[in-house]
């Protein structure tokens, strides 16, 4: 296969595959807690990924797009794109305050250390790093996305052949959950691929608008969305069969690795660290570029700055966080699911 279609696919898979992914805490809330039908909702949110991937991609190269705004002012005209992006940017600094709460929880689970003890770790990491090359962080994706493919097909053999509930007495536990993300099974697929590909949506316009090559980005933004519906589906699949063993774990994913294996469990801790650091850097650095222009006195302030004022706001709680923020960033997008189908139909009659 094209090296620049794997290339693309996997960048798209990269940035959405992050620490709320990773800890397994987004795909217990938008589907495993619906039991059964959890896996049709895994199927509605990897065929929308599928769509909305091929769709941004095609506008991105189409329009050589150097900034995510130009394809936004393309879907929605320059008036009602320039206020989407402010929506956008505002809740990308919500999701990166979830990851600095998510390494609170990860260290107070895991190693009996205070919230304040893992957030700040993280909130040091990434305003440092604002202060650098953010290009270390797409090398470090890179690196690590792979061996948590591995993890989680391991996961989720191992879960399957250590259950030993009943489907039935899965189901009923799923039923008496109330953290549930949207209100039904269908609306949980909707909403997450929604928001997901609103947190994925610069990256894959920017990326799609530096080649030129048609036919290469199409199949990448297809072949990284069935790739992120196949992982949510192993995921939930593995979740779903050990509900009865992680009641409470604000890692379940880590919970279950541990299981397994003390080493596997510190490989697992260790990959989560690395996909919330870089989750947590492309959000804020993607808010403070609203605002100043990269690797300039002003941006490094203003990285720095709302790092500390996310660092506050993360004591809500992580799966707090994840059942509020996202919800409402996948509301978000749904708009520019609808923008980017419209865009596509009226394109596609006018052809």
């Amino acid at each position: 296969m094209n090296r620049q279609i794997l290339q693309l696919a996997s960048a798209y898979m990269s940035v959405i595959i992050g620490g709320g992914f990773a800890s397994g805490q987004e795909v217990l809330q938008f589907f495993t807690h619906f039991g059964l039908w959890g896996v049709a909702g895994t199927l509605v949110a990897g065929l929308l990924f599928a769509f909305l991937g091929m769709q941004v991609a095609r506008i991105g190269t189409q329009l050589r797009a150097h900034s995510h705004k130009v394809v936004l002012n393309a879907i929605f005209g320059e008036r009602l794109g320039s206020i989407i992006d402010l929506a956008l940017i505002f809740f990308l600094f919500g999701v990166g305050v979830a990851m600095l709460a998510g390494t609170g929880s990860l260290f107070r689970e895991h190693f009996g250390l205070p919230l304040i003890v893992g957030g700040l770790f993280m909130t040091v990491l990434v305003s440092l790093t604002l202060c650098l090359n953010v290009q270390r962080i797409v090398d470090l994706i890179s690196a690590v996305t792979p061996l948590l493919l591995c993890l989680v097909i391991v996961l989720v053999i191992y879960a399957l052949f250590r259950s030993d509930a009943s489907i039935e007495s899965l189901n009923t536990l799923a039923a008496a959950q109330h953290d549930r993300a949207a209100p039904n099974w269908f609306l949980g697929g909707v909403l997450y691929a929604s928001f997901n590909i609103a947190v994925g949506f610069p990256l894959l316009a920017v990326l799609s608008g530096a080649s030129s090559n048609l036919r290469n980005t199409t199949y990448g933004g297809v072949l990284g969305g069935l790739g992120l519906g196949v992982l949510i589906l192993l995921l939930n699949v593995g979740l779903f069969a050990n509900l009865d063993q992680i009641q409470g774990a604000e890692m379940p994913t880590v919970l279950l690795a541990k299981h397994l294996s003390p080493w596997l469990g510190w490989l697992m801790m260790i990959s989560l660290c690395c996909m919330i650091y870089s989750t947590a850097v492309g959000m804020f650095f993607a808010f403070s570029a609203r605002f100043a222009d990269p690797e300039t006195p002003k941006f490094r302030i203003i990285g720095t700055v709302s790092a500390f004022v996310g660092l506050g706001l993360s004591f809500a709680g992580f799966t707090t966080l994840v059942g509020t923020v996202y919800p409402l960033l996948g509301y978000l997008g749904i708009a520019l699911i609808l923008g980017v189908a419209w865009y596509w139909w009226k394109n596609r009659q006018a052809a």
